[in-house]
């Protein structure tokens, strides 16, 4: 395990230490009633049972025949001693966060054999788990069983971007009927499973797909007219159960599954919609806080191992960015209590590093635009936006903690952030140094800039797209903010087309071939070049899917307004192909739905609103003509007509209960 098996895209092992160790009690009731406790200790004895190898970049290796009955009957119980103290002196609490568990099984959808004896299994979707073995073999048949996310040309399986991930499992036949055996101390990423060393060809019943994932309850559904953004939702949600294992990994395959603190930021606010991931992050933020530098810096992964602990930032950002995040959607402020010092402390490490002019220094490390389409973002742009947004964020959270010296303190930092953003990085005509759609977005979506400068540089935005052939071109950092400065300038059409579009490079071309989990990459594999370079191509990383987050809050209209969905906005944007949504979201206050429909001319609104909320809605019909249930909304005495919004909608205020809308369609 993390102990000391292997981690990270180093292939080493050992990190925290080589002793693996064990502290068990046992209570026993005897049958005339008396009790005894067993402590471990040095009067134990130890036996090699049937794990060989148990590591979770490796696989696991399992001879039957050692069972461990059978091993304490043929020594006479004569084991090893002991080994008993540890390396370090470890804290013994109750684990803090959602126990790892099996959420889906999953039945082949087909066997293929690629070569003689050789069979591969396509289990239907990538996802991360182990799979559940039915043989009957002779004593010693050793079965072995590979793992992949694609196949190569000719059918067998594709593992070179596992790099240094052995990821094999092996099972040594007991030989006496059905075996049936499924690794515990493992797990892969893959959708193709390999298996050789049978004796007879198998079946779909052969093997079960287990799927795993931190025990995260469903909080979100999302379902519309079109197929693509189904396919679109459903792999948002598998790639992040299968990278939500213990903690937020990048990827669930190769030689990493590191804590990556920049994915973990963009996504944070997608995750919370897809399922209850509130102990899930309490739990990582310690890990992040147990690994912040003394000088305040956050690092690119926690727990922070095989790899530095200068994040850079949008990366280091995700200690203050994260908490908010998460105090966003559950509204509990002990999250922020919990981080806050920590946040300052970020802060300050921001403040000590630039210049008197609060600008970038000579030197410092920063990811960039990860896996933009050749639009390279100044790197001193994303260093100032990111410092403008957590100054700005720690601010709001020192609002929401009380802390009024604090608010003030902040507040104008912010503002002196944000005014040498502007001296130095935006022109009078509205260009953002470097013109990408990653530097416009990041100063629009974080409110770098002025109204009547956001309007010129939102137009520099859309001809940066249209030049593009209306293709995005951004990378982890940018692809959310793309999305939310397009929504801020009203511009859902363009945002939609960047949605739906199927070429290269967009998550629609990715489903078209063949995705079901998101890529790392734009271009993971394209049909001219095949796969991209074995040394970084996972096929299912999170980060590309944080577009879910603005799926949720704008085809579908559901936003908090503050934190909690105590107070909630229902505005959904149609948008000029889809002709129905269903989107609902399970807060901590129950159970937000919206449900929409355009038919004959009309637009129908369906929403559900927890009791003891209120409920802002926006409905795009033509003035006038809003009812509910029947009656003009003017007149109905469960809702509060409010006007016409400056974008031309109908404004409604309701409080809890179930309520449907009608009104004529403005398209």
């Amino acid at each position: 395990g993390w102990l000391s098996g292997y981690l990270g895209h180093a292939v080493q092992r050992d990190l925290y230490g080589s002793k693996t160790r064990l502290r068990a009690q046992l209570h026993v009731e005897y049958a005339d009633g008396s009790k005894e406790e067993i402590g471990t200790g040095p009067d134990w004895r130890a036996f090699t049972g049937p794990h060989l190898e148990a590591d979770f970049l490796m696989g696991e290796d399992y001879d039957a025949n050692l069972d461990a009955m059978d091993v304490l009957a043929a020594t006479g119980g004569n084991g090893e001693r002991v080994d008993t103290g540890a390396e370090f002196e470890p804290l013994l609490q109750s684990h803090p966060g959602p126990p790892v568990r099996t959420f889906a099984e999953l039945t082949p959808q087909s066997v293929t054999r690629p070569t003689p004896g050789v069979y591969v299994f396509d289990m239907g979707r990538n996802f991360a788990g182990v799979v559940r073995l039915r043989v009957r073999g002779q004593v010693g048949q050793r079965i072995t069983l590979r793992f992949a996310e694609r196949l190569n040309p000719d059918g067998t399986i594709y593992t070179e971007n596992l790099r240094g991930a052995r990821a094999i499992d092996t099972y040594i036949c007991r030989g006496h009927g059905e075996e049936v055996w499924e690794p515990r101390f493992t797990f892969h990423g893959f959708q193709y499973v390999e298996v050789t060393g049978l004796a007879t060809p198998p079946d779909k019943q052969t093997i079960t797909g287990i799927a795993l994932s931190s025990d995260t309850p469903m909080a979100g559904k999302f379902e519309c007219s079109n197929a693509m953004l189904n396919q679109l939702s459903s792999n948002i949600l598998w790639t992040q159960r299968a990278n939500f294992i213990e903690i937020p990994t990048d990827c669930p395959q190769r030689d990493e599954r590191l804590g990556w603190t920049g994915d973990a930021q963009v996504y944070c606010r997608a995750a919370s919609l897809n399922t209850d991931v509130q102990a899930f992050f309490h739990k990582w933020l310690v890990d992040l806080i147990d690994s912040q530098r003394e000088d305040g810096q956050f690092p690119m992964v926690a727990p922070m191992k095989v790899a530095d602990d200068d994040g850079g930032p949008a990366w280091a950002d995700a200690g203050v960015i994260c908490p908010w995040t998460i105090y966003q959607a559950y509204g509990d402020t002990s999250i922020l209590e919990e981080n806050y010092e920590a946040m300052k402390r970020f802060i300050r490490f921001c403040v000590a590093r630039s210049t008197p002019e609060f600008l970038p220094p000579e030197k410092f490390h920063c990811f960039g635009d990860w896996l933009h389409i050749e639009a390279a973002t100044p790197n001193e742009v994303i260093y100032m936006a990111y410092f403008a947004r957590s100054t700005y964020l720690l601010a709001k959270a020192a609002e929401a903690l009380g802390k009024s010296e604090d608010v003030d303190l902040y507040n104008d930092l912010y503002g002196k952030i944000r005014a040498s953003f502007n001296r130095a990085y935006v022109k009078d005509e509205g260009t953002v140094r470097g013109g990408t759609q990653t530097a416009y977005s990041l100063a629009l979506s974080f409110g770098l800039l002025d109204d009547d400068m956001a309007r010129l540089a939102g137009k520099k935005l859309i001809a940066n797209i249209e030049y593009r052939k209306w293709h995005l071109s951004t990378g982890f950092v940018g692809t959310l903010e793309l999305m939310r400065a397009l929504a801020k300038l009203g511009r859902y059409d363009v945002a939609y087309r960047l949605l739906m579009n199927e070429s290269f490079p967009s998550w629609g071309f990715t489903i078209r071939n063949g995705a079901t989990s998101i890529w790392e990459r734009w271009d993971g594999w394209t049909p001219d070049r095949g796969f991209q370079s074995t040394e970084m191509n996972s096929f299912a990383h999170y980060a590309f899917g944080a577009v879910y987050e603005w799926m949720v809050e704008n085809i579908g209209g559901i936003r908090s307004d503050g934190a909690g969905y105590r107070n909630i906005i229902i505005a959904p944007e149609p948008g000029p192909t889809l002709t129905s949504a269903r989107v609902s979201y399970h807060s901590v206050n129950g159970l937000i739905r919206s449900e929409w429909k355009k038919e004959d001319g009309k637009f129908f609104l369906a929403t559900d609103i927890p009791a003891n909320t209120s409920a802002t809605i926006h409905l795009p019909v033509a003035e006038g003509t809003a009812k509910e249930s029947g009656l003009p909304v003017t007149k109905q005495e469960d809702t509060c007509y409010l006007g016409r919004s400056e974008e031309g909608k109908e404004m409604v205020e309701v409080g809890g209960g179930h309520y449907k809308f009608v009104g004529k369609d403005v398209d």
